[in-house]
């Protein structure tokens, strides 16, 4: 009897304590909390078994190390609240650091991360396979012919007009290219206005838009050749007297597209465009480890150094570093993601690689930010409504469902994402629209500066625009580029997950959020110390004195933490003790008047030779003699691949063995041996008599 009574106190005792069993199991201990998550491959999105994930906290005593299970998935129970760093770790693959984890007193949280593979791109898979081109659809092909390419032909301000269609056949690529088709400055007009912004509304309940796929016209557009390339030049920056003209004036870039189309023409086989080179975005794509300083939302670093090519000048870099903003700093925001899935976007390294970059940004977001996404073919439809990143998994899944459809009207993408941004505003966060495409529209697009004027005016109340390109063949970097600059955003192309990672992972808060918009340089040059100079980049960038300081004029943003960086080429005369003045004016990101800082450039910043130069500097002379290599430029005619490789190999340790600096080195490998172009000007200008100071008259 005492057995049994034993028995069922037992039994009692232990259903008592399952449920305490269960929380203890959980990680709900009393003032602790929990992190979980899934570790996948960022390539194959597959999980990853056996990652090692480590945390560390200055309120933890040493570090906590788990491994991933074979569902990739991972539990760090019993932790105290605080910020926390999570370093994921498995071998064939590259660490990933996430900090700034705030975990609060009995909360669990998720971060969900993707692993990037450690090695060669050409071995990861498609993203990287040469020497393919992708050809798109040929079913759903884009129509474009003369009178299209006249309506893209915007001008800009103290540019040029024209746009290139260029015919690049694959057995032909590395030749020259190009037939030059001009046309007057003409505009794209929206055929219904864009919708108005409304007052800020609560946003919705989490779900995914569920509709048909809208099916193609009766009539499908012809195809045309997969090869077709949109680009536009704006010539090269003359050299200039100063005698005749002190100041040098531009807005700043921080793009960098133009390098990694460049790089995705190397790695297929093939020079680049000349005119799809712009040397500032060659120059702006590497970081020079500029350190901010004090409380001015700018810094700014000068050196210069002789031209190791151009006899008698000498080369003037200038860096420009905004202030960072760390993450936990970061506004709010509402990302509205307008993506691209017409019939040319239907291939693996376009719309494939556009849903692994944007499950690359889902793991950095937090309950600060909302994202929608808008798709449009034929016509624009709505796939999820503003959804909070906490519930990531909604995300995801909307990411998933995403697939072509249709021609391409991004007339009516663009329509429909900026009404959503403006009806769901996130007053003093971030507001932005991000373009995802090949950008070939065929569809919606009609005359044109109302389409501009409008994305000026959202650009003013706060929504600004951002592009990303994908895809190589029936690509218009023209139309991309120029949405972008009238957006106010920045513009980048993505032709390998790497890049995804470095936009939307590395330079997240860079990207989104703005410390300072409509900024503008001018360079004053002391025409006792200096004779003549020449602006390496920024041809479609650039001003007039009198537009620096009128505060009507647009300009450039610059993000958190971003830099701007250009090369001069300066003539020196008599020693002086400044060579010249920067200015800087830029506005605050919710506009107002614009403010000036101004800083002396004193002639001890030049160094005796390049050898003598910072390595950063170096670094920047290489990229920026790499592009005007590359684009054919009068200036650098003396200059060999042989002798460009060596100036990359002087570029010294630690900074030569980074990987993008490495990669850089390749990619003038590579180009070295595609590059067979004669001398265009050797005819009736030998390089053995070259002037130096001007660009011969053509016979």
């Amino acid at each position: 009897m005492h057995s049994v009574a034993r028995s069922v106190l037992c039994v009692f005792l232990l259903l008592f304590a399952l449920p305490s069993l269960a929380q203890a199991d959980a990680g709900e201990h009393p003032n602790t909390s929990t992190i979980i998550g899934t570790v996948r491959n960022a390539y194959r999105r597959v999980p990853v078994a056996n990652a090692v994930v480590t945390a560390s906290s200055p309120n933890l005593q040493g570090e906590l190390r788990v491994s991933t299970d074979a569902r990739g998935s991972y539990r760090i129970p019993q932790l105290p609240p605080g910020d926390y760093t999570l370093t994921f770790e498995k071998e064939g693959f590259k660490p990933y650091t996430r900090s700034a984890i705030q975990l609060r007193l009995n909360r669990t949280i998720r971060v969900d991360v993707e692993l990037l593979s450690a090695l060669p791109a050409e071995l990861v898979g498609v993203v990287g396979a040469p020497p393919t081109i992708d050809v798109g659809s040929t079913t759903m092909g884009v129509n474009v012919d003369q009178e299209f390419i006249k309506r893209i032909a915007v001008a800009r301000p103290g540019g040029r007009t024209g746009a290139t269609r260029v015919y690049e056949p694959p057995d032909a690529m590395s030749r020259p290219h190009g037939v030059s088709l001009n046309g007057s400055p003409s505009s794209i007009l929206p055929s219904q206005p864009l919708g108005r912004p409304g007052p800020p509304t609560p946003a919705p309940a989490p779900r995914i838009v569920v509709s048909a796929p809208t099916p193609a016209p009766a009539v499908t557009p012809a195809p045309v050749s997969p090869f077709h390339m949109y680009f536009q030049g704006y010539g090269v920056n003359p050299t200039i007297n100063t005698e005749e003209e002190r100041f040098s004036t531009f807005s700043v870039d921080t793009d960098s597209a133009s390098y990694t189309l460049t790089r995705a023409y190397l790695e297929r086989g093939s020079l680049p465009n000349e005119q799809a080179v712009r040397v500032e975005e060659f120059v702006n794509t590497f970081d020079y480890g500029y350190a901010h300083q004090g409380s001015a939302p700018f810094s700014v670093q000068v050196e210069g150094f002789p031209s190791p090519v151009r006899k008698g000048y000498h080369v003037v870099h200038v860096g420009v570093k905004a202030r960072e903003v760390s993450r936990p700093q970061r506004k709010p925001s509402h990302l509205v993601f307008v993506i691209d899935v017409s019939g040319s976007m239907n291939l693996e390294n376009r719309l494939g690689l556009v849903k692994r970059a944007l499950h690359l940004l889902v793991n950095e977001l937090d309950e600060r930010d909302q994202v929608s996404i808008v798709v449009y073919g034929s016509t624009a439809r709505l796939v999820l409504e503003p959804t909070s990143a906490v519930h990531a998994h909604v995300i995801r899944a909307a990411i998933d469902s995403l697939h072509t459809e249709g021609s391409t009207n991004a007339q009516a993408g663009l329509e429909m994402g900026y009404s959503l941004a403006a009806s769901h505003l996130v007053e003093g966060g971030i507001n932005r629209v991000i373009l995802c495409s090949d950008g070939v529209a065929n569809t919606g697009l009609t005359d044109a500066n109302s389409i501009w004027e409008r994305i000026r005016a959202r650009a003013a109340k706060g929504i600004t625009l951002s592009t990303v390109g994908f895809g190589m063949g029936n690509y218009n970097d023209v139309l991309m580029e120029r949405l972008s600059q009238v957006g106010e955003g920045n513009y980048a192309y993505v032709d390998r997950i790497e890049e995804a990672h470095r936009i939307f992972v590395r330079n997240l808060t860079g990207t989104l959020q703005v410390v300072a918009k409509d900024v503008k340089l001018q360079m004053e040059f002391n025409p006792k110390a200096v004779s003549h100079y020449r602006l390496l980049g920024y041809e479609n960038r650039m001003l007039t004195k009198e537009q620096f300081a009128d505060d009507r004029v647009d300009a450039g943003e610059i993000g958190a933490g971003h830099a701007v960086t250009a090369l001069y080429e300066v003539k020196l005369t008599e020693p002086s003790a400044s060579f010249g003045t920067l200015r800087i004016r830029y506005k605050a990101p919710e506009g107002g008047d614009s403010k000036l800082i101004e800083k002396p450039l004193p002639s001890s910043v030049l160094r005796p030779a390049y050898g003598r130069a910072t390595p950063p500097t170096r670094l920047s002379y290489v990229a920026a003699a790499f592009a005007e290599k590359l684009r054919g430029s009068y200036w650098v005619r003396p200059l060999t691949y042989d002798a460009l490789f060596s100036f990359w190999e002087e570029v010294g340790q630690p900074l030569k063995a980074r990987d993008d600096v490495a990669e850089l080195g390749a990619l003038i490998q590579r180009a070295r041996a595609l590059d067979h172009r004669e001398d265009r000007f050797e005819a009736f200008a030998p390089v053995s008599t070259m002037d130096f100071d001007r660009v011969p008259t053509l016979p």
